[in-house]
C-alpha cells in the first residue's frame, strides 16, 4: 500500500491552536496536520520519558494522535490544545507499561534520522555527541524524575504545564526537577544545559508518523 503523501495545509502559517481545532471541526480535515507538525516532538518526547523502545514510543504516538482526532469536541473552549494532548500522550503510555507485551525491536536498530547539515560539522558532531550522552543520563533516572525532567527541561514547559500534565502540585514537580538535575550534574557537569538537543524527532520520522495517521483519518468516517 502506498504511503499518502505529506503535505502542508494551505493557508497562512499564524493560526492559533484553538483556531485550528475550530476549523478542523468545522470540518477542514486537512489542517489537523497543521496540529501535527506543530507538536509531534512534543508528543515523541512525552511518550518518550515513560516509554524507552523506540517502536513502542512510535506506536504510542500514533495511538495518541488518533485519541486527540477522535476526542477532538471534547476539547474546551479556551483550554490549552498542547497540555490536553500531552495529558493523553501520557495516559497512552502509561496504559502500554501496564499492559507491557515483548519487545519488538532493540533500542537504536530504528532507521537513523536524517541531520541536516550546518556550516561546521564538527560542531554538529559535538552536539550530537553531547544530545546522545544526555539522553543516557536521562534514561538512568527513576521514572518520575525522567517525566518531570524531559517535560520540563527539555521540551521548555513551564513548572504549571508540567504539573497539570502529570497531576501533581508544582511543588512536586519542583523536587522532581532538582532530584533529576543533580543526578545529571554530577553525571555530565555542564553537560546538562544541553536538555533542549536531548530527544530530537527528526523530519524524516516525523513525515512518516504524519503520512500514517493521516491515512488512518482518511479511512474513518
Amino acid at each position: 500500500m502506498a504511503v499518502p503523501a505529506v503535505h502542508m495545509p494551505a493557508g497562512g502559517g499564524a493560526l492559533s491552536d484553538g483556531e485550528v481545532v475550530r476549523r478542523v471541526l468545522e470540518g477542514d480535515r486537512a489542517l489537523f496536520e497543521r496540529l501535527m507538525r506543530r507538536y509531534d516532538q512534543r508528543v515523541y518526547r512525552a511518550a518518550r520519558s515513560i516509554l524507552r523502545d523506540e517502536a513502542e514510543v512510535e506506536d504510542v504516538m500514533q495511538e495518541s494522535w488518533m485519541q486527540a482526532w477522535r476526542r477532538l469536541r471534547q476539547l474546551e473552549e479556551g483550554q490549552s490544545f498542547a497540555g490536553w494532548l500531552v495529558r493523553i500522550t501520557l495516559n497512552e503510555a502509561l496504559a502500554r507499561v501496564r499492559r507491557r507485551r515483548p519487545l519488538r525491536a532493540s533500542p537504536g536498530d530504528e532507521e537513523p534520522d536524517e541531520v541536516a547539515g550546518g556550516e561546521d560539522p564538527e560542531a554538529d558532531a559535538a552536539a550530537r555527541e553531547l544530545a546522545r550522552a544526555l539522553e543516557v543520563a536521562v534514561d538512568a533516572l527513576p521514572s518520575p524524575q525522567r517525566t518531570a525532567f524531559v517535560l520540563r527541561e527539555v521540551d521548555g514547559l513551564s513548572t504549571d504545564e508540567t504539573a497539570a500534565a502529570l497531576g501533581i502540585t508544582a511543588g512536586a514537580v519542583k523536587l522532581r526537577l532538582h532530584r533529576a538535575r543533580k543526578a545529571i550534574r554530577n553525571a555530565l557537569g555542564e553537560g546538562a544545559d544541553a536538555a533542549p538537543l536531548a530527544f530530537r524527532f527528526e523530519a524524516p520520522r516525523c513525515n512518516r508518523m504524519v503520512a500514517a495517521v493521516l491515512a488512518r483519518i482518511a479511512a474513518e468516517p
